[in-house]
């Protein structure tokens, strides 16, 4: 009997079983001393995006549409190396006129598009809004059918047969309401190991999700900061820094 136990602990662990509500921890974990900075403050150096769109001011990535200049579709600004399993943390503000996002695990896509630089996969929601559902923070699949496929205070999980929710209380709309600057910079930290992800925002847990599907799920990828097509806006992005989890 403790063997059978044992094995299905251990078979448990192996697949990454979605935390219960007991030792689900809500906080980002503090940071380590060994993050990687991918953005130099100075210039972009390992990045690839439309030159017309992307640039650096005041130390920050600053990335602008404008009806002279507008985004031929949802373009991005693209890392050089692609990421697997990872902890990242950045900080991000834009105005309120359209969203971005930051994309992770993504694939570069050069078939039917308007631009050079199109991602898809998965997308931590960038917006300056703070009444649900339109929130930052929420997972979109961006060029993919699901939609958004978790949304701020699920704790949730995708099978094949699709979309279960197993918790929904992770924070409610007064809740985020205090914890999103409207207006200003934001802290940001993706959590992606296995097919676990974790999105927080300001330190605290938005969303819990395991993507068990054989096929739409992304487990490795490229890096990328969106300008969303449309209106005229704009996006920034700062203290960009990475590191691989074992």
């Amino acid at each position: 009997m403790v063997r059978v136990f044992a094995w299905t602990l251990l078979a448990a662990l192996s697949i990454g079983t979605v935390a219960t509500a007991e030792d689900l921890v809500t906080t980002a974990p503090a940071e380590t001393d060994d993050m990687t900075v991918i953005f130099n403050g100075t210039n972009l150096d390992g990045w690839n995006g439309d030159s017309r769109l992307w640039s650096v001011k005041d130390g920050v990535i600053h990335g602008e549409t404008t009806p002279e200049n507008v985004a031929q579709g949802n373009t991005f600004l693209i890392w050089k190396d692609p990421i697997k399993d990872f902890e990242v943390r950045l900080s991000f503000r834009c105005n309120a006129v359209n969203n971005s996002g930051i994309m992770y695990r993504s694939q570069h896509v050069t078939e039917k598009v308007k631009n050079d630089w199109v991602l898809k996969g998965y997308q931590y929601e960038g917006r300056n809004e703070e009444d649900y559902p339109n929130v930052p923070g929420f997972i979109y699949d961006e060029r993919g059918s699901r939609g958004r496929i978790c949304i701020v205070g699920e704790v949730a999980e995708w099978n094949e047969d699709g979309k279960k929710v197993l918790r929904n209380d992770l924070m409610s709309q007064a809740d985020f309401k205090k914890l999103m600057k409207v207006d200003d910079w934001n802290d940001v930290v993706i959590r992606a190991k296995g097919n676990h992800i974790q999105h927080f925002l300001n330190g605290k847990l938005l969303l819990d999700f395991t993507d068990n599907h054989p096929e739409k799920r992304f487990s490795e990828g490229l890096f990328g900061l969106q300008l969303h097509a449309g209106k005229p806006m704009w996006a920034e992005f700062k203290d960009i820094r990475i590191k691989s989890l074992k």
